[in-house]
């Protein structure tokens, strides 16, 4: 099993496609790092051996991945929560940020439904 960037490569998936579970890697971006690793993108993740895994940790530092990736997203959302701008203010409240409705339809962001109980009614006295 290869492990790349601190992620365990699945062995039975082809080679550009294991390297799509490293975070902050994408179809093209795997693409280009197999390109440039020089392997046959048809290749199992499983046969690599090691001087393949060195090229394709070599081709890996070009782009910025996993801890540092996560690391700068978190920074990025910081800081705009910090300014109080706009969609500061969204991400401090768990609504949508990208100008989706929140009427409906938001509940991925919203959570689930808090419901409040119906009043009971005064009884009437004879």
């Amino acid at each position: 099993m290869a492990r790349i960037a601190g992620v365990d490569l699945p062995n039975n998936k082809r080679i550009d496609i294991a390297l799509q579970s490293i975070y902050g890697v994408g179809r093209l971006v795997s693409r280009k790092i197999v390109e440039t690793a020089g392997l046959d993108p048809n290749m199992k993740a499983g046969d690599l051996d090691p001087n393949q895994v060195n090229e394709i940790r070599k081709a890996l530092d070009a782009f910025t991945v996993e801890g540092d990736l996560r690391r700068e997203v978190a920074l990025n959302i910081k800081r705009l929560v910090d300014l109080g701008c706009y969609r500061g203010i969204r991400h401090r409240r768990g609504l949508p940020v990208r100008g989706q409705r929140s009427k409906t339809n938001a509940r991925t962001r919203k959570g689930p439904r808090k419901t409040v109980a119906g009043k009971k009614k005064a009884p009437t006295s004879k």
